[in-house]
């Protein structure tokens, strides 16, 4: 989900309240009109063992962070997706459910470039934005991706006023002079997304199990699909869908993916019944 950092807040913990009120909201409420009563909110973030105290502070925290505004819904206090934030939704979506690998022979994006000290700041979040995309750091001042983010590259330029500062190319695969994985080692933290993936892994482990047996309630199937959706939806940003032939033997991501797409394929419509879509 990504766009203005109001809106993508990857700094907060998988499974933290916080976190999953910002998943429920992204995942649901614009399914429900874009509004919700704060009492089924709060029933819905129940459903995930967050008690009511934790839910509504939780609650507030997102709303001062924009994603949701305060208004009525049907005579009671409830709130809005903000509408600025449904395009960082949309991008979302196609990160989370459709991931995409790169191809072997596929174009790569380039990223170079120099900010003057006098705008540090943005500099700063130029860096951190682009690792958030799944950018890689091949030198100081020299960024590289897959070449279907050259989009979301040039997104995050424009918005951190930054577009004169870069020159974005796109080009072939890399010529290295050791292998293609020992670079991609050197230019992304594999072990740190290997980490994530196996984290992911470990976090969902059983959550299959009654689902393909058709005997789950949709209580349990909403908690299942929420918390899946809450511990995978930061991997298809991290991690950058390198090619095969750059990663390590036995990549845990490849697990990963297909186990994500299962869960979504048992658990979804019937989460989606229980949040009243």
């Amino acid at each position: 989900m990504t766009g203005s950092p109001g809106f993508d807040d990857f700094e907060v913990r998988p499974g933290s309240a916080t976190s999953l009120v910002r998943t429920i909201v992204g995942v649901f409420l614009r399914d429900l009109g874009g509004t919700i009563t704060s009492a089924e909110l709060v029933r819905l973030l129940g459903a995930v063992d967050v008690s009511a105290t934790h839910a509504r502070t939780a609650i507030t925290r997102v709303k001062n962070k924009g994603l949701l505004l305060s208004t009525e819904v049907t005579g009671q206090p409830g709130y809005e997706l903000n509408p600025d934030a449904v395009p960082a939704l949309e991008r979302g979506d196609r990160r989370i459910y459709r991931y995409r690998q790169q191809g072997e022979t596929e174009l790569w994006c380039l990223i170079s470039y120099s900010v003057p000290e006098s705008q540090r700041d943005a500099r700063h979040q130029l860096r951190k934005r682009l690792g958030f995309i799944g950018c890689g750091t091949v030198a100081h001042g020299l960024w590289i991706a897959p070449g279907h983010l050259a989009g979301e590259v040039e997104q995050i330029l424009d918005e951190l006023d930054l577009r004169d500062a870069a020159t974005v190319f796109m080009t072939g695969t890399p010529r290295t002079a050791g292998s293609l994985v020992g670079a991609a080692a050197s230019w992304w933290d594999l072990d740190r997304l290997a980490e994530l993936h196996r984290g992911f892994l470990a976090a969902t482990d059983g959550f299959e199990a009654d689902a393909s047996l058709g005997s789950l309630d949709p209580e349990t199937a909403f908690a299942r699909w929420v918390r899946s959706v809450d511990e995978w939806r930061i991997l298809p940003y991290v991690d950058p869908g390198l090619p095969t032939a750059m990663l390590p033997p036995a990549w845990p991501g490849f697990a990963a993916i297909e186990r994500f797409g299962r869960l979504r394929a048992d658990l979804e419509a019937l989460a989606r019944a229980f949040a009243g879509i």
